[in-house]
């Protein structure tokens, strides 16, 4: 009897919806996050420069944001599961380019490629979870949004120790592999669960929704998306220089990849006791909390970067990245919530917003950083952060005051 039931509940694990989709999605994270972290020292040693770095990020994030409606259009006609293995299989393709480093042309073709991939895998995935009648959409996104957390704390770890092995070859041809598995994962295991999710309305339906969701977005939380997109901005940043910023303080490659692997396993207890805290506040107040955190730490990283040593860069770092997974926690849930009632429109608007963050802060990082330099970047977004979060704390208190 208590192996019937120990069954049935792995059973249930393994074949359900949402945990499919959480399970492709933290190893598809996890094969791109193996280099991901230390693809611009790889640029760097391909002679790139530091705008082209942020130019190559740039066309990835870009391509996201532009697609995704696309992609949300896509899912009213496509079995979303065939979108979803497409996603995957074009991280696989991205990293098989990236081992064999492709002529200069296609390496930015394929930087498009993955921003492609990317928009279906996203947008289609937000789509089927919203789609399917969940009993419980909040844990389910829960699992969703945490899964490249998971892949964040593990993954750069583990390319560290394949780079430092066998160079950027090996942690390419990890990534292949792994993503590959994925995909065919992604194909098989959704395809008898999202055929009736397809209902082929026209273009023009497609257009008309999103303007509905536009409408919504304005009348249920616009403020808090804006501060969001702040965040993001920042979190952007650093996603894309902060190993630049590392190798400026004169840190060697061999301590930038000990150090990020630190980081990675330390986060990965405290990312667990976070998402078990998130569900006692509203998203509001979630995002404003992760946003003071992100400011002013970003404020402080800013202030002292000349003088800092290992072990503070370290904790810094780390409380930084506590208050971007608050933040980002509190948006995914606002946005579930909030747009619900047209989850293919949704799930690509829901996309949109981080990757053309990343895509503002990629184009303009490399200049601003030739202009300014690293503290001032880090000061002034910590500091427009923080002001704001402190604003929509007021403004979330004073909306649930007038509620009551």
């Amino acid at each position: 009897m208590l192996r019937s039931k120990i069954y049935m509940m792995i059973n249930k694990k393994i074949f359900g919806i949402t945990e499919n989709i959480a399970l492709i999605h933290f190893f598809l994270m996890f094969g791109y996050k193996l280099f991901s972290f230390y693809f611009p020292l790889f640029l760097l040693e391909k002679s790139f420069s530091i705008i082209q770095v942020g130019y190559t990020s740039f066309l990835i994030y870009i391509s996201i944001a532009i697609f995704a409606p696309v992609a949300g259009y896509l899912n009213h006609k496509i079995k979303p599961y065939i979108l979803i293995a497409l996603g995957v299989l074009g991280y696989s393709i991205y990293s098989l380019a990236m081992l064999v480093f492709v002529p200069l042309p296609w390496f930015y073709f394929f930087q498009v490629l993955l921003g492609i991939s990317g928009a279906l895998f996203f947008v289609s995935s937000r789509s089927v979870l919203m789609s399917c009648g969940l009993k419980k959409p909040d844990s389910a996104f829960a699992w969703f949004y945490s899964a490249p957390s998971y892949a964040d704390a593990i993954a750069p770890a583990v390319g560290a120790l394949i780079i430092w092995k066998f160079g950027f070859f090996g942690v390419f041809a990890s990534a292949l592999i792994i993503q590959l598995m994925s995909s065919l994962f992604a194909f098989f295991s959704l395809k008898n669960k999202t055929n009736n999710q397809v209902d082929s309305i026209t273009l023009t339906e497609s257009v008309i929704n999103y303007k509905k969701v536009g409408k919504n977005i304005k009348t249920k939380g616009l403020f808090f998306i804006f501060l969001c997109f702040l965040i993001l901005l920042i979190a952007g940043f650093n996603n894309i220089f902060f190993v630049l910023f590392l190798k400026n303080l004169n840190w060697t490659q061999n301590q930038i990849l000990v150090f990020n692997s630190l980081i990675s396993l330390s986060f990965l207890p405290i990312s667990f006791f976070v998402a078990k805290k998130l569900d006692r506040f509203k998203s509001e107040q979630n995002i404003c909390f992760g946003g003071q955190v992100v400011g002013i730490f970003s404020i402080l990283l800013g202030i002292i970067a000349g003088i800092l040593n290992s072990f503070w860069v370290f904790i810094i770092t780390l409380c930084g990245n506590i208050g971007s997974l608050i933040s980002n926690s509190g948006r995914s849930g606002l946005m579930a919530t909030k747009l619900k009632e047209y989850p293919k429109e949704s799930a690509a608007i829901d996309t949109i917003f981080s990757p053309l963050a990343t895509a503002f802060s990629s184009l303009f990082g490399g200049f601003l950083i030739v202009s300014f330099g690293y503290s001032s970047i880090f000061i002034f977004g910590g500091a427009l952060i923080l002001m704001f979060s402190l604003i929509g704390l007021k403004v979330s208190h004073k909306t649930r005051n007038l509620l009551n």
